[in-house]
């Protein structure tokens, strides 16, 4: 593929866009409040909600001006309500169907206990934040406290938002490794519903856990998943988020790495109007990894597609390793934007901090916007950033087409080739498999010459 300048928007600001982004009236945030309805107070986390939404207060909504909003329109998740929308008809076969797991299932948010498995697993405590608030838990020393630390330096108003007003969601400690992964499955119930989910998991020493997800929620989604490994612990995360209507859907990940500990997150994305993934990772610890990687599909044929991913590592410790690693194939007049950040602070020496984002554009009319940044301050570290976008490698079409390969065959191998570099990143290869084989049926019949 060749690398040819990366697409800019004209960034030139008109005097309605100034005026919104240097007022964000106090009105627009008190009715998206209003609607939601918050949670009383009271349980564990009503100090944390409390804190949430003063700092919410504090910082307003995003405008278009603001720094970390310049390339994403937040109007739609601005906005009171969501615009409702006819629930999908599901017509294909669950991406880790068959996969020996422990369920969960949440609808707009909310906790299915009919549609889920038991809660017990061997090494683990599971609860659910509905029910584990009125009764206190674990969770209490940590619901609210990375998202609140992840604040700083850049402002992150919907994971607040998420905080104080969240009614349900998981929480899940893992004490030793499990014999299975954890499955969260996110479904539509209400064609209006603004569904919100806070997920709250702590990996103890030694111990490791696979958590995966699937599947899409509400006419309009906010999540947060707060994330501990403790020293020596290992946590895979492996999520597939496909939005078959125009759905809005925002995401959040914080996470906080002990020493000698290990974090990877794996996202496939495939379609939706407007979906932005924040993550937050601090590297806390000696020795300590952390691997965040996304694929993403995005067809502006049917309605249009723009997808955000947003992501902020810092390295405050010795001999650490981090890698971002996003591709992004993008036609139909599809808009793809990565923002990415690696800070290095004073003595965390001997870190290898690796960033990548690129770009496979089937048309003329799609583009990709990304701001790569390293910031550093030690001398003793090896941090690279790399950014390209670009059209399917003709040459490469042509040999592939004159051994015989059908044109459109041809297309879906070298889609899947681009795409290699983040399935990598999923440690497990039975879960690569899996999301290889389905990536192969999506852009066979979704016909991605």
């Amino acid at each position: 593929m060749a690398d040819t300048a990366i697409r800019t928007k004209d960034q030139t600001p008109t005097i309605e866009g100034m005026a919104e982004g240097m007022a964000k009236p106090a009105g627009a945030l008190d009715a998206r409040l209003a609607a939601l309805n918050l949670p009383q107070q009271g349980g564990f986390s009503a100090r944390a909600r409390q804190d949430a939404l003063g700092r919410l207060r504090a910082m307003g909504l995003p405008g278009p001006r603001d720094e970390y909003w310049r390339y994403t329109d937040p109007r739609g998740f601005n906005a009171p309500v969501p615009q409702a929308l006819p629930i999908p008809h599901a017509d294909e076969t669950p991406l880790f169907d068959g996969l020996d797991k422990l369920t969960l299932v949440f609808v707009d948010g909310a906790f299915d206990e009919a549609a889920s498995d038991d809660l017990a697993l061997d090494g683990v405590e599971i609860a659910t934040l509905a029910q584990a608030d009125t009764v206190g838990s674990w969770a209490a020393d940590l619901y609210g406290v990375l998202e609140s630390a992840g604040q700083t330096p850049v402002k992150r108003p919907f994971a607040a938002l998420n905080t104080a007003a969240a009614r349900d969601g998981v929480l899940i400690r893992v004490t030793r490794t499990p014999s299975r992964p954890i499955h969260v499955v996110h479904r539509r119930g209400a064609t209006d519903a603004d569904a919100m989910w806070h997920h709250v998991i702590r990996v103890e020493q030694g111990a490791e856990l696979t958590l995966l997800e699937t599947g899409m929620s509400g006419a309009r989604s906010n999540g947060v998943i707060e994330v501990d490994v403790a020293r020596g612990g290992k946590f895979h995360h492996v999520a597939s988020k496909r939005a078959v209507d125009p759905k809005v859907g925002i995401s959040h990940v914080f996470a906080r790495i002990a020493s000698q500990a290990q974090f990877k997150s794996f996202t496939l994305s495939v379609n939706g109007t407007v979906m932005r993934n924040e993550a937050v990772i601090d590297i806390a610890g000696d020795d300590a990894v952390a691997h965040i990687a996304a694929a993403v599909l995005g067809d502006g044929e049917q309605a249009p597609f723009h997808h955000d991913d947003t992501v902020f590592i810092t390295h405050g410790a010795e001999r650490c390793e981090s890698r971002q690693v996003f591709k992004k194939v993008l036609k139909n007049g599809a808009t793809g934007v990565f923002q990415g950040k690696i800070l290095v602070k004073p003595g965390a020496q001997k870190t290898d901090g690796y960033q990548i984002s690129q770009a496979l554009l089937l048309d003329e009319r799609s583009q990709f916007l990304a701001k790569p940044e390293l910031e550093i301050y030690a001398d003793d570290v090896k941090c690279s950033h790399g950014s390209t976008t670009g059209a399917i490698d003709d040459e490469a079409l042509f040999y592939l087409r004159s051994r015989g390969v059908p044109r459109e065959r041809a297309i879906v191998f070298l889609v899947l080739s681009f795409l290699a570099d983040a399935l990598a990143e999923v440690e497990d290869e039975g879960l690569r498999d899996r999301i290889y084989e389905r990536l192969d049926v999506w852009l066979t019949l979704n016909a991605v010459h």
